[in-house]
């Protein structure tokens, strides 16, 4: 009984040490350059109000005030350090691409509402879907308190998607979730059927030295990808499952255009930590 006892409380003090973490990031609440986005609400919270609501969540990333206080947390010392823009350049090109206002979006993966904000400011009747309930509730809070109510759910899209719940949607929003999924392809297929108009696909891909030796079917078509391993449910930035499959760009594109996407436009091709990236717009 008493190494029972000891085994529950030595559980306990690791999950309390994992959950505590993220308030040991230790961040200046004011001295950025305020924002120029709509924050008001945010702005007319007093400083120690706003101490409270940056130590509620597990946040994991950090927007500006209009008085140049932050809202929301870094990850860790050295992972999401600065504030995110609202809204994001690839946000702003796909708006002067398709015209978000009025338009029905689906935003794949919402993380914590500061993508979701920006897209419902610009005139969007956004519906933000997310696999992991604390991305479902920091985009519930974070978007409310700046005044946006949009639609958000937890759903995984390699589950099977429950009957009463409806995606179809104009325009696409879809940044850093593909390269985390184990079907990408199958996913595509799915997701593009529901989107009417156009997309922004902002996602890793299989390094072009990689020999394409693995290959997998969807669809009645083999697919070469890259295996990268995966952390699970446990980590805050990793896919659902213990790998992901990273297709290549080519067959990215030519996906897409089998979907129905007449103008496939590769706009951005970059390098980062983990491997190459590319940011893909696609209208019909």
């Amino acid at each position: 009984m008493r190494g029972d006892i000891r085994t529950f409380a030595g559980r306990a003090r690791s999950l309390i040490s994992r959950r505590s973490t993220w308030r040991d990031v230790q961040l200046p609440r004011s001295g950025y350059p305020p924002s120029k986005f709509d924050t008001l609400p945010i702005d007319a919270l007093p400083d120690s109000e706003l101490d409270r609501l940056n130590g509620l969540l597990p946040w994991a990333a950090f927007t500006v005030d209009g008085r140049g206080r932050r809202f929301g947390n870094a990850y860790s010392s050295t992972k999401r350090t600065v504030p995110q823009e609202i809204p994001d350049k690839r946000i702003v090109e796909l708006d002067q691409r398709v015209g978000l206002a009025g338009c029905r979006v689906l935003e794949v993966g919402c993380f914590e509402g500061i993508h979701t904000a920006a897209l419902c400011s610009l005139g969007a009747d956004v519906t933000a879907i997310d696999s992991r309930i604390e991305n479902v509730v920091k985009t519930v809070v974070r978007c409310a308190l700046l005044g946006y109510h949009p639609s958000v759910l937890r759903l995984d899209l390699e589950e099977p998607l429950p009957s009463h719940v409806d995606l179809a949607c104009d325009v696409l929003h879809h940044v850093g979730v593909l390269y985390h999924l184990t079907d990408p392809v199958g996913h595509l297929v799915s997701i593009s059927a529901l989107t009417q108009v156009g997309l922004m696909l902002d996602t890793h891909v299989a390094p072009e030295d990689d020999g394409g030796s693995e290959r997998y079917s969807s669809h009645g078509e083999e697919y070469r990808y890259h295996r990268f391993s995966e952390a699970g449910r446990k980590a805050p930035f990793a896919g659902m499952q213990d790998h992901a499959k990273w297709l290549h760009e080519a067959d990215i594109v030519d996906l897409l255009r089998s979907c129905g996407f007449a103008d496939v436009d590769v706009a951005e091709r970059r390098s980062e930590r983990n491997g190459p990236r590319v940011l893909i717009y696609a209208q019909r």
